[in-house]
Order: structure tokens, then sequence, then C-alpha cells
């Protein structure tokens, strides 16, 4: 594992641990160049998936790039990081278990806004506020129209 400070190769683990839902293991790092500590985290990767594009291009599935999309619906909400890491492991496990070399996009933002309905509603529609492609306060308001409970008429 390279240093993330000093880019040398050769570090050293001092601890492991299987993180709280057993998903990964949490590996805490020195580095015997600079002598800094540095933390990783190795998950099991069923397959390499590739995401094909509405567009018609295909590239490489990243674990980083849903968690950052992902986090980026959730800035400023109350969902703690662990519950995060819990819905973008399943969204991930699910892709991996399809048996499908290839997804779709869509397949993939259909389980993320299947995830952020039962996690926080605002980000929900944060994200599908970019994934439908929201183009003025109206496509909101239709939106939310179609997820919010009806009233129940006496």
């Amino acid at each position: 594992m390279r240093c993330p400070f000093c880019g040398n190769e050769e570090t050293q683990v001092k601890d492991s641990r299987p993180t709280e839902d057993q998903s990964a293991i949490r590996r805490r790092r020195l580095c015997l160049g600079c002598g800094a500590r540095f933390t990783t985290f190795e998950r099991v990767q069923l397959r390499e998936l590739t995401v094909l594009k509405k567009n018609g291009r295909r590239s490489p599935f990243s674990r980083d790039k849903l968690m950052r999309s992902v986090e980026i619906a959730l800035r400023k909400r109350p969902v703690n990081a662990e519950q995060v890491d819990r819905m973008v492991t399943g969204i991930v496990r699910r892709l991996e278990s399809m048996g499908e070399a290839e997804v779709q996009s869509s397949h993939v933002g259909e389980l993320v806004m299947e995830g952020l309905a039962n996690l926080d509603p605002v980000a929900y529609v944060r994200f599908a506020s970019v994934y439908k492609n929201f183009r003025e306060a109206r496509d909101f308001e239709d939106f939310i129209g179609d997820i919010a409970p009806q009233p129940e008429e006496e």
C-alpha cells in the first residue's frame, strides 16, 4: 500500500478490524518512510462492473463515485455516515449479484432513488432533481405531488 503522504510503498499494518456492518476490513497503517499513520478499508469485490450510460458510453463502475453522489444529495442532512455506507454497500451488492458484467446507469439511479427514499426525503428529492433532469420549479412540484401522501377525504 502506497503512503498517501510521501508515496513510499513500504507500509506496515498496525491494527486490523472489521467494520461494524462486517462489509470491510479497516486497517491502520504506518509508513516506514515518513512515519505517517493512515487508515485503509479493504472490501470484497465480487465482479468487475461496467456502467452503460444513456449515450452508449461505457465506464467502469466506481463505488467512490456512487458514494460521492449520495453524499452530495445528503449534504447537511441528519443522516449518519454508517447509514450511508450501509445503503451504498447494499446497492453495490445488489449490482454485483445480478450476474451481469454491465449495468444500465438508469438501474443504478433507480437503486439510489430507492435507497434515498428510505433514508431521507429531502435527499431523495435532491437526487431526483439531478437524476430526472428537472428544468424548472414546476418539475419539483409535479415530483413532490407524486410522492407526497394524499390527504384522506372524509
